[in-house]
Formats: structure tokens, sequence, C-alpha cells
């Protein structure tokens, strides 16, 4: 089941061998006295050798399968990629390019007003181009294997105070947040959860309306640090929810501006700190995502004194 042909015809005749040995008198030797012993041994050593070459074909033929399967699917994920970087890059690249010559052309025919209209278009085309190329960057470094944690101590409060205002200054989305004056410092790779929570509060401001809060709560617990990002859009579908974790998924009449890859990195990110990432639709409306990530907590005062 293991090996090549050789090895199986090799365990095949010693299988024989054995069998005559031990069990065919005279036992313990290789001599065969009775006609139908040496018709029962041959047709043992038959059916062991037909069996090893036919066990090796079926292993070969499902290999070749497995291979056409995946060559099907990388071509699949290529012509995804593809299709996804053309439009998901160009766009906002067009915009940038688009600004800078209506800028460079009509500079003096432009209000201040209408220039300060077109820079802002071009920060968020450039906040949006960066995004999808962290995104690409980060399934790289996830794929290839050579993603390293690195842990350090961090204010939890802080981390996602900063991660809000980024998004505050590009989406002006009102977030709800109230720091955890318990909170101990978590032992994380501050950078990584940064992205997590980017991902996180991007997806949520795409699907959930401008009036509507995205409400954030982080807390520690049995060793865990637990963050949770609920918003009050439409939710996912119930047959979707363990597939919006995958590469480049996204859900029927999504809104325009995503690559699929944000939660799948969510989930990457996360499970680097051999943590989990929970999903389900909040009742009110909207979903919820958990984040239980395994850290090492400490307070400012226990830090001091070692």
């Amino acid at each position: 089941m293991l090996f090549d042909i050789l090895p199986v015809l090799f365990s095949a005749v010693l299988s024989a061998l054995t069998w005559n040995y031990f069990f065919i008198p005279p036992r313990f030797t290789f001599h065969i006295d009775k006609a139908q012993d040496v018709l029962m041994f041959l047709l043992y050593f038959v059916i062991a050798l037909v069996n090893a070459v036919l066990s090796f074909k079926i292993r070969k033929a499902e290999s070749k399968a497995r291979d056409k399967e995946e060559k099907e699917k990388t071509i699949k994920l290529y012509n995804t990629l593809l299709n996804t970087l053309s439009h998901e890059l160009r766009t906002p690249i067009a915009t940038i390019i688009g600004a800078i010559d209506t800028l460079q052309i009509s500079t003096n025919k432009l209000s201040p007003l209408q220039q300060s209209e077109l820079l802002n278009e071009m920060d968020k085309a450039s906040v949006r181009l960066n995004r999808q190329v962290e995104n690409l960057l980060n399934m790289s470094r996830l794929e290839s294997g050579f993603l390293k944690i690195k842990r350090d101590w961090c204010d939890g409060n802080e981390l996602i105070y900063a991660v809000i205002q980024k998004q505050e200054q590009v989406f002006q989305t009102r977030f709800r947040f109230e720091p955890n004056e318990k909170l101990p410092l978590f032992k994380l790779d501050s950078g990584l959860i940064e992205q997590v929570l980017q991902n996180l509060f991007h997806n949520a401001i795409q699907y959930t309306p401008h009036d509507a809060p995205i409400e954030i709560v982080i807390k520690a617990e049995n060793l865990n640090c637990i963050i949770t990002v609920r918003d009050h859009g439409s939710g996912f579908p119930t047959s979707e929810l363990e597939s919006v974790f995958e590469k480049f998924y996204r859900l029927p009449h999504s809104k325009a501006g995503g690559s699929g890859l944000g939660l799948s990195i969510v989930k990457g990110f996360v499970e680097a700190h051999e943590g989990e990432v929970l999903l389900e639709n909040n009742p009110d409306g909207g979903a919820i995502f958990t984040l239980i990530i395994p850290a090492e907590t400490s307070f400012i005062s226990n830090l001091k004194n070692e």
C-alpha cells in the first residue's frame, strides 16, 4: 500500500515463502512432499502476486486521478485569482491614475472642494489597493509555511483602538467599543492580530448599514484572549457558515471591493496562534465573529516585579 512495485512483489514472494516455511509440512523447511501442497503453494504464490500487482495499479490510478483533480483545482484557483486581481487591483489603480491626471490637467479649473474630493478618492483607492496587496502577501505567507509567530506583550484595548482609528479615517463608520479596564496584557503577535481585526472590521463595514454600530468586546477567560466582533448587517446563510473562510470564497450577490481572502487570512492567522474562529448569526440581525486565542496573560504590576 505504501511502496513501489518492486517492494510489493518482494513482499508477495516473501509472504509465500514464509507460509511454506511455517505451515506446509514438513514445517520449518522449504521442501514440499505432496503434490496438493505444491499446487496450494503455487496458487497462494500466484494470488499473492496478482493481489500485489492489482493493489499497485489501483493505487497508481488513484494517485493519477488525485493529481488530475488537484491540477483542475489549481487551474480553477489560478483563474479565480486572475479574475480577482484583474478587477480588484485594476479598479483602485484606475481611480488613482484618473484623479492624478485630472489634478495635473485641470488644477486651475478645480475648486478647493473638488480638489479635496479627488484627493479623498485617491486616499480611499490607495487604502483599498494596499489592503488587497497585503491580503495576497499574507495568504502567500500562510501557504508557504514561512509564517512565524512573534509573541510579545501587548495591550488589547490599545490594539483595538488603533485598528478602529485606521478604519474610521477611511470609512467613517461608527464603532462601539468600551475598553476593559480590568484586562491583563496578552502575549500575542500584535501585527498578525491587527491584520485579523482589520479584515474583520472591513468585512463588517461592507455589510452593515451606516447608521448601525459595529460592536467589539475583548476579555480574558481561561487563559484565552477572546475578541468578539458583532455587526448588524444581513448575516450569513446558515448553509454558508462553514464556507466563508475558504480562499477566494464570496457569497452570492456580494458587494464589490473584495477578493475573498480576508476571512481565510483571519482563520489562518488565528490558527497560527493555535486558536479558533467561531461564526454565528446574530439573532437580532448580522453576524458574530468570536476569536478564541490562547495567550499568556499578565498585569503591568507583575511585569514590573519580574
